[in-house]
């Protein structure tokens, strides 16, 4: 009894026990969740009060011991992080969950792993035998192939597409052990247990079954590799391991394999090669077998590995396995499996069978700099992500770790479960770096692709769950402004593209916003909706400072705010908007210090019906007032009555976009119509002036698109003094760099500014660095007269972009190359020097055009260039951004995405939402996400050293005295004239043609003999033949001549010989020419 209630009351003291320990882990899940919501809600949290993971965890195992795993500690935690309102329960950091969505949600939380696992693509190969297993999987980065051989006998070549491109069957009674692609010979190497077999992939027909086998061997072949050796044409190095412990070297000759090929007719499976004749060397390194032989180029050595507990791994030179001279080894316990080599860490990573990965500095073989555990089985391969610093191990009982090799932590465990007792092992395994995939091999091949892959890749970007309505990037501050069609607003970090927090519902429930303006300094940021509110918040907290409320007589849609700006306010605490409506007014609202709501205290007079009449230019009225506002009072003088209008509700007059430019000697206002006019006021001046009314602007035409004139989009291009003068330093310090360099650079794969190379004259930006915005409303000291004039830049609805005189002057009118042209653009944007105009169009394009050399005046323009062209978005594109330090391009979209693009080539960085955190670095990977299947359009400039050149040959030009002097011997190279002898105007016309011949730079003659004869016939030694006889019968060239016979030598006399005779003179006037004398021409007169 004693001993039931003492275990009684120990149940009952670990059940009380567990109770409290309960209770202190929901207090500390509150808090955690707690701090979460703040931390979302833009919350400052001191850094001492903040739990972070290893907090967490340390609280978790105070509570619960030891014996809480870390893995599933993260995830609770990770789960917890994402979403603080989700309901969780104790039992998951146990690793039991309630219901099958919360181990999903915990457990394969799948876009937060390395490696995707559900996304696993397996290839089956055909024609494999039964029971045949992959031994050997090498990947050809530079012609993205994959060769892979099974163990009895197959080899097969995969594309890119993981489609079989060739493939042979190797009928040898031996085992294959490995395989690898001779870079030189451009061939397939592959060893078997006694033989070398190396195969034309290449070759065509029934001769790609040929193959040459190098035999004997001294012991049994068990690994190979190839030394990529690039300053020896037409010949490789073979590295061999065997099961003596031996290390071979044999080198193998195009000469070798080529010419013997060549010299067989008939079809052979295979010819033999005697192993004596080539060149080989060996030395025994190891005292167990050579298990895995690699060259490592960055190192200019080779490793080899045993199972050997002493000589376990070899680094060294080729030129030991020459000589008898010490090596460098590493011993581990009961030796290694595999090894790899990580060239950014500098690091060789062993396993064996010991079940330990240790790290090896190549030049310390005392003690490994680190050792990683968690294998259960015998480690059998390791292979490394170079890019994200990756180590993936494998074990033989077909189990995954991936290790992050900086932080020596495990980042995923992942089984293949498929498969029976039989296909446990898997023999082979490599990462492609080309497509981000890891790829085992065993009787199939699996490929495991990376988690990044997939979601740029297969999965559609989404930013917000709605179209996006507006997107604004604050350059303060490096963050990006999102606003959907649900009134969602959200800031995003642009160097991570983390989420730090949202808006619900800002200007009341089911308010959709419209339009959002960030102030020159980044702190507030404005918001516009359909009803006309206008609300400023602060941007860092997200918290309401000024409201423009509604008002009670406003009717629906009549106040929908369309254009947002922010003004330089001349008084502190004080806040000036400019706002487009979409009747087309435009109004400046005030907000003051003591008062919340914000005041409308200029309107804009419409002048759209005084234009309408016929007045190009209307004088202005003026009053300042007030003269804490940048604009005046402003009314129209009308010096006629004009007459009322009845405007056609099919055409739309009321003004689509405006822009505004306000620096020393310029205060204007640019607006665009939704009938495309181009209406400039000037407020230094005190006018309004119809710069551009296209033809029939005000008319219907029933058969035509009644918004084919509307402007979408208008911008100023003025460059400051102070630009201007940091690009001119730019362009001296670019031209001295071009005129050493050899020749122009590609921008493609560099990280050089996208300003670079824009070639001889302009303006470019060599470093980027830190610059301060040149804002347009700026008033600072520039001078109107060192600055250029503002040139205007308008998008239109069908396609062009054009840019203009502030006079109204057509400068260039361009329709951007995409793949379909003529459509539609959507937005307009220039970087603070204006040097780089972006553009977007409604089918998702984006257009990168440099204006820096066009500003200067003429205005050439050749030099108005569009450098890039790619499809970001499948739908159209409401805002293009381009952020000048970081060279990467933001794009909006009605699809619910905020993509970042590279703008030096138009390569996709990622979206606003996605798991992982932003790699802005300039990497060689391409990819698109799974809507997109174009590639970046680059338009390259032709070299300046070639534009000059002749790039087709002169017209034939007709010379007429060749024409008049032409007589009959043009025909003499016909070849068989059926009739007598008539001139053909065109082919005599046709021998009238001729090439000019035209010298750049004239051939140097010298005084010759016959200076009639020219330089070069004249220099010639003159030869006197003796002239014949008689050329009083000359055969045609070409033409039978009838012969004389013997029988006929003129001596016989009679009336049949007379016959004889007259025929054979009818016959030569018939066949011959007798009006030309052929001697002239063949032998020409010689002076005396």
């Amino acid at each position: 009894m004693d001993s039931r209630e003492e275990k009684r009351l120990n149940t009952a003291l670990q059940i009380s026990n567990f109770k409290v320990a309960l209770n202190g882990f929901e207090r500390l899940v509150e808090r955690t969740a707690a701090q979460k919501r703040d931390e979302r809600a833009g919350l400052f949290v001191q850094k001492e009060d903040m739990i972070d993971y290893e907090k967490f965890y340390a609280a978790v195992q105070e509570l619960f011991g030891p014996e809480v795993k870390n893995h599933d500690v993260k995830c609770f935690y990770r789960k917890l992080c994402n979403n603080p309102d989700v309901p969780t329960d104790w039992c998951e950091i146990f690793g039991y969950y309630s219901s099958e969505d919360d181990s999903l949600i915990s457990h394969m939380d799948e876009e937060n792993l390395v490696f995707l696992v559900s996304r696993k693509q397996r290839v089956v190969i055909s024609g494999s035998r039964r029971r045949d297993v992959i031994k050997c999987i090498v990947k050809i980065p530079q012609l993205d192939l994959l060769i892979a051989a099974s163990q009895r006998g197959l080899i097969t070549v995969f594309n890119n597409q993981m489609r079989m491109q060739t493939s042979i069957n190797v009928t040898d009674t031996s085992w294959i052990t490995g395989c690898d692609y001779l870079s030189q010979l451009k061939r397939i190497v592959a060893t078997t247990e006694r033989t070398i077999i190396v195969w034309d992939y290449k070759a065509q027909g029934s001769s790609q079954e040929n193959y040459f086998v190098i035999k004997p061997m001294d012991h049994c072949l068990l690994c190979v590799c190839v030394v990529p050796l690039s300053d020896q044409l037409c010949r490789d190095d073979i590295l061999l391991g065997d099961d003596g412990g031996f290390v071979n070297k044999f080198t193998v000759h195009s000469d070798d394999f080529g010419l013997k090929q060549a010299k067989t007719k008939k079809k052979l499976q295979n010819q033999v090669l005697d192993s004596k004749d080539f060149q080989s060397v060996k030395r025994k390194l190891h005292n167990d077998w050579v298990m895995k032989i690699r060259y490592i180029s960055t190192l200019n050595c080779f490793g080899s590995c045993s199972l050997d507990s002493v000589h376990s791994l070899v680094l060294e030179s080729l030129k030991r396995l020459e000589d008898n001279s010490p090596v460098r080894e590493f011993s581990m316990p009961r030796g290694a499996n595999t090894f790899c080599y990580c060239i950014k860490a500098n690091v060789i990573v062993t396993g064996g069978d010991d079940k330990v990965l240790r790290l090896w500095h190549p030049n310390i073989n005392t003690k490994p700099v680190g050792k990683l555990v968690g294998h259960m089985f015998s480690i059998t391969e390791i292979v490394t992500n170079e890019k994200d610093q990756l180590v993936i191990s494998l074990s033989s009982a077909k189990v995954f770790r991936v290790w992050d090799i900086q932080t020596l932590s495990l980042l995923q465990v992942f089984h293949d479960s498929q498969g029976g007792p039989g296909d446990m092992q898997i023999y082979s395994m490599i990462y492609d770096s080309n497509h981000g995939m890891l790829i085992a091999g065993s009787t199939v091949i699996d490929m495991y692709p990376l988690t990044k892959m997939i979601q740029d890749t297969k999965q559609v970007p989404h930013t917000h769950e709605r179209e996006i309505n507006v997107m604004v990037y604050n350059k303060s501050f490096h963050q990006v402004l999102t606003i959907c069609s649900e009134s969602i607003i959200k800031v995003w970090e642009l160097e991570t593209g983390l989420h730090i927090y949202q808006i619900l519902d800002p200007h009341g429930f089911n308010v959709e916003l419209t339009s959002a303006a960030i102030d020159e300094s980044g702190l507030i940021f404005a918001t516009g909706a359909y009803n006309g509110t206008v609300k400023i918040w602060d941007f860092g907290s997200g918290q309401e400072v000024k409201v423009l409320p509604e008002g009670k007589d406003w009717k629906e849609d009549e106040h929908w705010i369309k254009r947002l700006f922010f003004l330089k306010a001349q008084e502190k605490h004080q806040y000036l908007l400019l706002a487009l409506e979409r009747s087309g007014k435009v109004k400046m609202m005030q907000g003051k210090e003591d008062n919340i709501c914000l005041t409308v205290i200029w309107e804009l007079p419409d002048v759209v019906p005084v234009l309408q009449d016929g007045n190009h230019l209307v004088r202005l009225r003026t009053s300042t007032k007030d003269r804490s506002i940048p604009f005046p009072d402003v009314a129209l003088i009308v010096e006629k009555t004009f007459s009322q209008h009845v405007n056609n509700p099919v055409v739309g007059i009321e003004v689509n976009c405006i822009d505004l430019l306000q620096v020393e000697g310029y205060n204007m206002i640019v607006a665009g119509t939704l009938n495309g006019v181009i209406i400039l006021w000037n407020f230094v001046t005190s006018t309004v002036k119809e710069l551009y009314r296209p033809e029939d602007c005000f008319t219907v035409n029933p058969d035509l698109d009644p918004k084919r004139f509307r402007i979408n989009d208008i911008l100023f291009l003025f460059r400051t003094t102070e630009c201007a003068r940091r690009t001119s330093q730019d362009s001296v310090c670019s031209s001295s760099q071009c005129d050493s360099s050899k020749g122009p650079q590609s921008s493609k794969g560099s990280k050089q500014s996208i300003h670079d190379g824009e070639g001889k004259g302009e303006q470019t930006d060599v470093t980027v660095g830190e610059q301060q915005p040149g804002d347009k409303t700026h008033v600072g000291g520039t001078s109107a007269a060192e600055t250029q004039p503002p040139v205007l830049v308008t998008a239109h609805e069908d396609g062009h972009l054009r840019l203009w005189s502030i006079e109204g002057k057509l400068l260039k009118d361009m329709l951007p190359f995409t793949k379909h042209s003529a459509i539609s653009l959507t937005s307009l944007y220039i970087d603070s020097c204006t040097r780089i105009l972006l553009t977007s169009n409604v089918e998702g394009h984006v257009i990168l055009c440099s204006v820096g050399s066009f500003l200067n005046p003429p205005h050439d323009e050749k030099k108005f260039k569009q450098l890039l062209a790619w499809r970001a978005h499948s739908l159209e594109i409401l805002q293009a951004i381009y952020v000048e330090d970081k060279q990467v391009v933001l794009t909006a979209s009605v699809d619910g995405s905020v993509r970042v693009w590279h703008a030096l080539n138009g390569h996709y960085c990622g979206y606003f939402g996605q798991r992982r955190p932003f790699d802005m670095s300039q990497t060689s990977d391409f990819i698109l996400p799974c809507d997109v299947n174009e590639y970046p359009i680059e338009i390259k400039e032709e070299s300046k050293f070639t534009e000059n050149k002749q790039k087709y040959e002169y017209p034939l030009v007709f010379d007429r005295q060749r024409w008049t002097k032409m007589s009959s011997m043009s025909l003499l190279f016909k070849r068989a004239p059926a009739k007598p002898f008539k001139v053909e105007h065109d082919f005599k016309f046709f021998k009238s043609l001729f090439s000019p011949k035209i010298r750049k730079h004239p051939i140097e003659g010298f005084m010759a003999e016959n200076r009639e004869a020219g330089v070069v016939f004249g220099s010639l030694p003159i030869y006197r033949v003796p002239s014949p006889t008689s050329l009083r019968f000359l055969p045609l060239i070409g033409s039978e001549v009838l012969k004389e016979p013997d029988s006929v030598p003129g001596k016989k006399k009679g009336s049949h010989v007379q016959y004889e005779k007259g025929q054979r003179r009818r016959s030569l006037k018939k066949n011959f020419v007798p009006q030309i004398n052929l001697a002239s021409f063949f032998f020409p007169a010689i002076p005396k």
